[in-house]
């Protein structure tokens, strides 16, 4: 059994190379983006899915190229985002970290309550190419787990199965977070596809999984069997590309006369990242240095 401390990725594939496999631990990834933005327990749930499947998604591509998730309901979370990176780097937020509402009939978190079922998921990945892939679908659950398999089957023609989970204590503490992708490729008979159906009807929730100590290869065994071969391991973690020297930048950008508005109204300046929470403070003295960049740029 695998080290059950931190979080990581698999890639593999299984009965000879007819089905594509994914799964990840998440946990102390959902734990750090409940920390930074201080998401109430539903809220929680719906970004950490979301990460989850962000995560997955990145292990998907290649070298530097990157993606982003948007899931845009007509709930009271608003929209999430999740950006991505083949590394293993996952960020996220959402508009309404305070979004809540009580369980749903099952007694689960109401995720799809929070997520709302009419609006959109989209997908943008930057392929390094000259313009980014951008695929979009309907919402149709608000479950997410159904609407990512959705998004596969309609925008990437790719059957999938997709299952994530987040176990939230009533402390609003995170307990587990995790989840799989399956995805059938061409040469599956009917009587595969039949098993594989089977498999995926019988298996127990992923966080059940993960609670009774369950690695991301043997949750994927309990759908394929052990004709499982993982190719690829990953550790998947919280990582943002925000700095302050970008922040400088983007104030530069600003130009000669915002700049000069700054200092004169308010005197500095606070810049805070969406999706580490991080926040910049400019004092005088640094807005006064922006602005004589600004002023040399523009007159070059």
């Amino acid at each position: 059994m695998s080290d059950t401390t931190n979080d990581y990725l698999v890639r593999g594939t299984a009965w000879g190379g007819k089905i594509r496999v994914f799964a990840a631990r998440t946990t102390e990834l959902v734990r750090e983006l409940q920390r930074r933005h201080g998401t109430y327990p539903t809220a929680s749930a719906a970004l950490g899915r979301t990460a989850t499947v962000g995560a997955m998604m990145g292990i998907m591509l290649k070298g530097e190229e990157k993606l982003t998730l948007q899931v845009k309901g007509d709930g009271p979370i608003g929209a999430i985002v999740v950006d991505a990176n083949a590394r293993g780097e996952v960020r996220g937020y959402v508009d309404n970290p305070q979004a809540h509402l009580p369980a749903n009939a099952q007694g689960k978190l109401d995720v799809a309550g929070v997520v709302g079922t009419t609006g959109y998921v989209h997908v943008t990945k930057d392929l390094g190419l000259k313009e980014p892939y951008r695929g979009s679908v309907p919402i149709i659950s608000g479950e997410l787990g159904e609407d990512f398999t959705y998004y596969f089957a309609s925008s990437e023609q790719t059957p999938s199965a997709v299952g994530v989970g987040v176990l939230v204590d009533v402390d609003g503490s995170v307990l587990h977070a995790g989840g799989f992708i399956i995805q059938l490729l061409p040469g599956l008979s009917d009587a595969e596809i039949t098993r594989l159906e089977h498999a995926l009807g019988n298996l127990p929730h992923v966080t059940a999984l993960l609670d009774q100590g369950e690695t991301p290869e043997e949750i994927l065994r309990w759908v394929v069997g052990d004709e499982l071969t993982v190719h690829e391991t990953l550790p998947v973690g919280f990582a943002c590309s925000c700095s302050e020297e970008r922040v400088e930048q983007t104030l530069v950008s600003l130009g000669e006369a915002e700049l000069r508005q700054l200092i004169e109204e308010d005197g500095q300046a606070e810049v805070q990242c969406h999706f580490c929470n991080e926040a910049y403070v400019f004092d005088r003295e640094k807005l006064m240095r922006l602005l004589q960049e600004a002023t040399s740029d523009s007159g070059e």
